[in-house]
């Protein structure tokens, strides 16, 4: 009769969760259903970048040592820095990339204001403020749909914890370490 090697049963290696994981796995809870999913998928990054631009449009006072680049040092410039240094701390692979969504919701920001400068829109803050008033309703929306409340009511960390599960789903996609 032959016997079959086992290998001796030995105790489950105890995985360590990172801060970040545990927040996604939080954050994951009251996104369950695939209509909330998908609504998180276009009203998180507007409510990001028209937060940006209401933010952006707040009267800064004046720095003349900064010269021509004066109205891009604005309150928007200490929300990016706080944001890009709690996504470090999380991961840095995607704060890396969230500064890339930042300089690009930058750009967008001063594209609304020269259209406005040239009277082709209105003002940048005003655009913003739809988007921003559509999407957290939008956000709603989903939530109802979900049947669970939004995650940032019980934590408002989770205000920042959106954009970047968005991002680590495109990673895990692609198959890269956040």
């Amino acid at each position: 009769m032959k016997h079959k090697k086992t290998r001796p049963q030995s105790a489950k290696k105890h995985e360590i969760i990172r801060p970040i994981d545990a927040y996604f796995n939080k954050y994951a809870e009251s996104h369950q259903h695939p209509i909330n999913k998908r609504i998180h998928w276009v009203c998180v990054p507007l409510i990001v970048f028209s937060l940006f631009g209401l933010v952006w449009a707040i009267p800064f006072p004046y720095l003349g040592f900064l010269g021509r680049y004066n109205g891009f040092v604005n309150w928007a410039s200490f929300l990016i820095s706080f944001s890009i240094y709690c996504y470090y701390k999380w991961s840095p692979t995607l704060s890396y990339v969230m500064l890339l969504v930042i300089f690009v919701f930058s750009a967008a920001v001063v594209g609304l204001e020269q259209a406005h400068d040239h009277r082709a829109w209105p003002p940048m803050w005003h655009i913003c403020l739809i988007i921003f008033v559509l999407a957290w309703v939008g956000q709603f929306v989903g939530h109802k749909i979900e049947g669970k409340k939004p995650s940032f009511l019980d934590d408002l960390q989770f205000l920042l914890i959106g954009p970047i599960w968005l991002v680590h789903f495109l990673f895990k996609k692609i198959g890269l370490r956040y």
